[in-house]
């Protein structure tokens, strides 16, 4: 059993190594699951059988990339940080990522596929919404849910151009993230 476990994660490695390889040089609308596969070396079904989908594929490509990084920051937040707090545990990765050119092109293929709106399925629990709505406890669910949409497609539209980007932009970027979520609800 553990040869047929380690067989399924090296199979499973091989195809995000693959993809992440073509996505590099390609748009994600230009990689076909046929091509992973076949540079990844495996059956052509391998993709559907490990991850469902081309999406879900490059879904755990972003979170196994993306979310160590992450992980330490967004680990102290909780119900107590100030929003500056979380904004900058959010923000200080992206700025990483974008002076780094594989960085740049995760953050690329983040933003086509968030922004594009493809269908995604995220295991890691901060690349769900429902885990940022009670960050910002004098909202309703649906209020928070909302600004928390607005501030990342913002940073991510703003990251996800592949280019890097200055000190002050990201500045300027953070403060108006943070003045966004912490604006008081308005009333209709």
């Amino acid at each position: 059993m553990v040869e047929k476990t380690s067989t399924r994660t090296a199979t499973r490695d091989r195809l995000l190594t693959a993809a992440e390889t073509l996505l590099l040089t390609e748009r994600y609308d230009d990689v076909s699951v046929r091509g992973i596969c076949t540079a990844a070396g495996v059956n052509p079904a391998a993709v559907h059988y490990h991850f469902g989908s081309k999406e879900a594929l490059v879904a755990a490509l972003i979170e196994d990339r993306l979310g160590p990084v992450w992980a330490d920051r967004l680990a102290v937040v909780d119900d107590n940080a100030s929003v500056s707090e979380v904004v900058d545990a959010v923000i200080e990765p992206f700025v990483e990522l974008a002076a780094d050119p594989v960085g740049r092109m995760h953050l690329r293929l983040l933003a086509q596929l968030v922004l594009g709106r493809h269908p995604l399925t995220w295991n890691l629990h901060w690349f769900h919404m429902d885990s940022w709505v009670g960050l910002l406890p004098d909202l309703s669910v649906e209020d928070s849910r909302r600004r928390w949409k607005l501030a990342f497609d913002l940073i991510i539209s703003r990251f996800g151009t592949g280019e890097e980007i200055s000190d002050r932009s990201a500045a300027a970027l953070r403060d108006f993230m943070v003045a966004g979520l912490t604006a008081p609800k308005v009333q209709q």
